[in-house]
């Protein structure tokens, strides 16, 4: 049963003017994963309707979509989109199945329209010959993965218990030898167990352009494994990395997350789902060409990302105005009124909208990360600090 705040119900919420477009579109291209990783909150969650779904995307699906997407880029004179080609695992549809969409996209979409394509990958699929196929059309590769050395994916595992690190590590090492251009950069889960620098050198040993070190996907009525209350271990997790990433003297790789808290806090706008105050852009569409919110709202409860519209029957111009998505594009209007009073709003803004639900009233809270992500961005503040001057707005107080 939905609960009676969720993420479909945003009634309180003023709609926007002018909702922002969808430019990020993730497109299940096969729904069913190669691994058995026992943390996945896809598919050891609450939400089961992946059980209901195709395994694959079928071609009728795969060609409307490419469809509804050059539809919404020309009625919206989109100059360039993000399209991720996801899962499950996405190379189990088979490679030439994500080059041929792909090029669907490309094709229907304005002339003056830049199609970005990235395939999110586990890696242990990755060929040669299928590194050589999506690096001919244009298809980056972002990866997955827990970290850098064995220990560190002890949880990856394939669905007979065996590891997918041989794999994984040996995609990794391909793409960043033979196709770096080809090379999207790698995804970390934050596991503050961990040694923070030890798991981020490991991960530059396999040479990734970028890193995105994402929080697990926790809330207030399933809180993550570690933390969710006062103490910060994430907070302090991520500090210790940025301290390493900092002051390295050069720029190592890209970090998605200290990049984007370094721009806040200049007061400059910054793309991340995870910090900031910019309107939410990205849309879902599953196996069975369902339009959907994006995955991790299924962390929260079932059905929590359903919109109740598909390819074949809507257009993703009625997609944005669904209450779900119109709640993430109204900025701090849309959150608790702690996070509307803190001296952080502007770089935190209220954190990643899956980790605010509470089963009893939905998403009108603060992030179950509130002390971690606090202790992260006072942190950065105070090292920039000491390179040029940071707002007032960020100096001393808590929420």
């Amino acid at each position: 049963m939905t609960p009676a705040t969720s993420a479909t119900s945003a009634t309180f919420v003023r709609l926007p003017e002018q909702p922002l477009p969808f430019r990020q579109f993730i497109v299940k291209m096969h729904g069913r994963c190669n691994l058995a990783c026992r943390y996945c909150y896809l598919y050891e969650g609450p939400d089961h309707t992946w059980r209901t779904r195709p395994a694959a995307a079928p071609p009728g699906v795969l060609d409307r979509t490419a469809t509804r997407i050059g539809e919404h880029a020309r009625a919206h004179g989109t100059t360039a989109l993000s399209l991720v080609l996801h899962g499950g695992e996405p190379l189990l549809a088979g490679v030439d199945t994500l080059a041929r969409f792909t090029t669907l996209v490309r094709d229907r979409v304005p002339d003056s329209c830049t199609v970005h394509a990235t395939v999110q990958t586990n890696a242990t699929q990755l060929t040669e010959q299928r590194l050589a196929v999506l690096a001919r059309y244009g298809i980056r590769v972002g990866i997955s993965l827990d970290g850098g050395l064995p220990a560190h994916n002890a949880l990856r595992t394939d669905r007979a218990g065996r590891p997918s690190w041989p794999a994984a590590s040996r995609g990794a090492r391909l793409i960043a030898d033979r196709f770096p251009e080809a090379y999207a950069g790698i995804l970390t889960v934050v596991d503050p167990t961990t040694d923070p620098v030890e798991l981020y050198e490991s991960l530059l040993a396999l040479r990734p352009p970028a890193i995105d070190l994402l929080l697990p996907h926790g809330n207030w009525s399933a809180p993550p494994p570690h933390g969710g209350g006062t103490d910060a271990p994430y907070g302090d997790w991520l500090c210790a990395v940025f301290d390493r990433w900092w002051g390295a003297g050069r720029r190592e790789t890209r970090v998605r997350l200290f990049e984007a808290c370094v721009a806040l806090l200049f007061g400059l706008p910054a793309a991340t789902e995870s910090l900031g105050l910019a309107p939410f852009d990205a849309v879902v569409v599953e196996t069975d060409g369902s339009i959907e919110q994006v995955d991790s709202l299924k962390s929260c409860y079932e059905g929590a990302a359903e919109t109740g519209l598909d390819v074949f029957r809507h257009s993703f111009d009625e997609a944005l105005r669904h209450p779900g998505v119109v709640a993430r594009q109204t900025g701090a209007a849309s959150l608790a009124a702690r996070c509307r009073t803190c001296p952080l709003l502007s770089v935190c803004g209220g954190g990643h909208y899956a980790h605010r639900y509470r089963a009893d009233n939905g998403f009108a809270n603060p992030s179950v990360y509130c002390a971690d992500l606090q202790r992260f961005i006072r942190h950065v503040a105070d090292r920039l600090a000491g390179v040029a001057p940071v707002s007032a707005s960020f100096e001393g107080g808590t929420p």
